[in-house]
């Protein structure tokens, strides 16, 4: 039987404030939250809000994600590859091999679906 979770756009539970693993700072002092709200019943996807203040990461991904952007700016640019722009009301994915920055140019909400 399929089982349906709404996801909270506002969790009222304190969030994760550790930065994610493969993502290190390299430009300014950027901070970031994090929502886990939801795990699949076979533990194979994680759902929830992610939120980071401006500053750069250089990120390395080991799974796919689904973003849908909430709230502000980011140029995320691939090592060696173009930069691409995203913010409010795009909806984006980055695959499990991706390595490169995120320069948050203004402050970001974003609900995310992450493969583990």
């Amino acid at each position: 039987m399929p089982t349906i979770t709404r996801l909270d756009p506002n969790p009222t539970f304190a969030p994760d404030t550790n930065d994610l693993d493969g993502w290190v700072v390299v430009a300014g002092k950027p901070t970031m939250k994090t929502w886990a709200q939801h795990t699949s019943s076979d533990g194979s996807m994680l759902s929830g809000i992610w939120e980071a203040t401006p500053g750069t990461y250089h990120a390395t991904y080991t799974a796919y994600e689904y973003v849908h952007m909430l709230k502000g700016r980011i140029v995320i640019t691939p090592d060696g590859g173009t930069p691409v722009t995203v913010q409010a009301g795009d909806a984006f994915v980055v695959e499990a091999d991706f390595k490169g920055t995120w320069k948050i140019e203004e402050a970001v909400r974003k609900h995310f679906d992450f493969k583990l």
